[in-house]
């Protein structure tokens, strides 16, 4: 079997989806790969390798030489980050996907799979049940990237024939990492918060309404669309993919159900208007159709599966019921 290259594997998700695919394959066929390793990187249980994904030559070289079959490009800098730091981000998001779809072209890479996300869609798409194909207007450089990101996807697929499979991701909720600059990342804030403050400061508004997905099940979705016979893809963008979606007033409600006198505050920010040009919740049922897509976790799973791995986080006397 030729070998699987995660590249980004220290991020949010390539973390996690590092260590399932180790399971899966064994720990030395899956190469970790990111330009340093992370306290969340499974660099103890398997190779890494220091890489630029900008660096296309060192990233050809590398996937001849470790034989790589399958390449997860993970690299990017998110939306809030991004509108900081736009050119790099530009630079970072496109031309590490570029990059990456060359080298496999040249080394006749079998699969390759890249992330997009909910931030392709912009104010003209419909706000609630947003379906898989619309109007794409993004309107912070992240999905401006991830909308030409998909466009790219489809040509080299069309092209060249490549296997190219990616996931509209929603917002992420996760205990193993945290947050790196994305909008959404309130829901995982908020998490912390709770259990040492009892309290937080959030930076949306109280009735914002936007997609998530606990991090088991975007893992598992990625894996099972990576499986899937290639006659059953009829997406070659990226897939809406879905799982729940929420307020910050409402996953606060349900968080204060766990931990007694638990409330949050709100003052929004600069990210209040990238939330505003998402949709509140998406339509997956192309997902669903083709490769049979099934979320397990919705809003209280979530939560009690959070509060359960971080409670050695609560203060002393904390009251977790």
């Amino acid at each position: 079997m030729r070998r699987i290259l995660v590249i980004g594997a220290s991020g949010q998700i390539g973390c996690e989806l590092t260590a399932a695919l180790r399971i899966k394959f064994g720990n030395d066929t899956v190469i970790a790969a990111d330009l340093k390793s992370s306290p969340g990187n499974p660099k103890s249980s398997g190779p890494f390798l220091p890489l630029d994904v900008l660096d296309k030559e060192t990233l050809s070289v590398q996937v001849r030489r470790q034989q790589v079959g399958t390449i997860y490009c993970l690299a990017a800098m998110l939306s809030a980050s991004g509108e900081q730091h736009p050119h790099k981000a530009w630079q970072l998001n496109m031309q590490g996907l570029l990059n990456t779809l060359e080298v496999a072209r040249e080394e006749s890479v079998e699969k390759i799979f890249w992330p997009s996300s909910i931030a392709v869609f912009g104010p003209d798409a419909p706000k609630m049940n947003c379906p898989q194909e619309t109007k794409l207007s993004p309107t912070t450089v992240y999905g401006i990237s991830k909308s030409a990101g998909e466009d790219w996807c489809k040509y080299y697929h069309d092209r060249f024939g490549m296997d190219i499979r990616s996931l509209r991701y929603p917002g992420l909720i996760s205990y193993q990492s945290m947050p790196g600059g994305g909008t959404t990342d309130y829901a995982v804030a908020i998490f912390y918060a709770a259990l040492k403050m009892r309290f937080y400061q959030c930076y949306l508004k109280a009735d914002t309404h936007l997609p998530m997905m606990y991090m088991d099940d975007a893992v598992r979705a990625t894996l099972e669309l990576m499986d899937a016979p290639g006659d059953k893809i009829s997406v070659h963008t990226s897939y809406n993919i879905s799982a729940m979606d929420f307020t910050p007033r409402e996953i606060t409600v349900e968080i204060a159900q766990h931990i007694k006198g638990f409330e949050s505050f709100y003052n929004a920010d600069f990210r209040q208007a990238i939330a505003d040009s998402w949709p509140g919740s998406v339509d997956d049922s192309a997902a669903r159709k083709d490769w049979g897509w099934k979320p397990k976790f919705g809003l209280s799973e979530t939560v009690e599966a959070m509060l359960e791995q971080l409670k050695h986080l609560a203060r002393p006397n904390s009251a977790i019921y």
